[in-house]
């Protein structure tokens, strides 16, 4: 039912396939779990398909080793007319002991889109708890915030020369 389901997780091991040279789990296996988990908190929520527009903040605290339980937590904390901004939170533990420890973070914001791949509304989400009113406080100055680098982005010309002469 749309508007009632804002928090996703998931968990799986860690396997070999996930591993980068340091024989941990590679960082873009971990950006890729973390955009499935906000895709699927985003689209619980909306009852729509949805589309990742941004992520910010993403830092990895910890690696995780290959082996260990991977637990991806997924929270909407704003919504706008198309927009939902998901906290996702990723921890990890030793399959045969211990508890989950923090080990990558960030904020990402998905757009649902109808039938046609057009942006679409989503159902509001009112804060009710403080904690709920300063999570969602703290995504709408992160969205103030990017909007700023934005600009500065735009700005920036950016260009690929095929001299690789230094």
């Amino acid at each position: 039912m749309p508007g009632t389901d804002r928090e996703f997780t998931m968990r799986f091991l860690a396997g070999q396939e996930h591993r980068n040279v340091l024989g941990n789990v590679h960082g873009g296996s971990m950006m890729k779990w973390m955009d499935e988990a906000g895709g699927a908190c985003a689209g619980g929520w909306c009852g729509m398909p949805c589309v990742t527009v941004s992520v910010s903040g993403i830092t990895f605290h910890k690696p995780v080793s290959v082996g260990q339980i991977v637990e991806l937590r997924a929270r909407l904390i704003h919504t706008g007319r198309t927009s939902m901004h998901v906290a996702v939170q990723v921890r990890s533990r030793d399959v045969r002991h211990g508890e989950y420890e923090r080990t990558t973070s960030c904020l990402m914001v998905f757009v649902a889109i109808d039938a046609q791949g057009n942006p679409t509304p989503v159902p509001k989400w009112e804060p009710v708890t403080e904690e709920d009113r300063k999570l969602q406080s703290h995504a709408v100055h992160l969205m103030e915030l990017g909007r700023g680098i934005q600009e500065e982005l735009a700005a920036f010309e950016f260009t690929v020369s095929n001299d690789r002469s230094g």
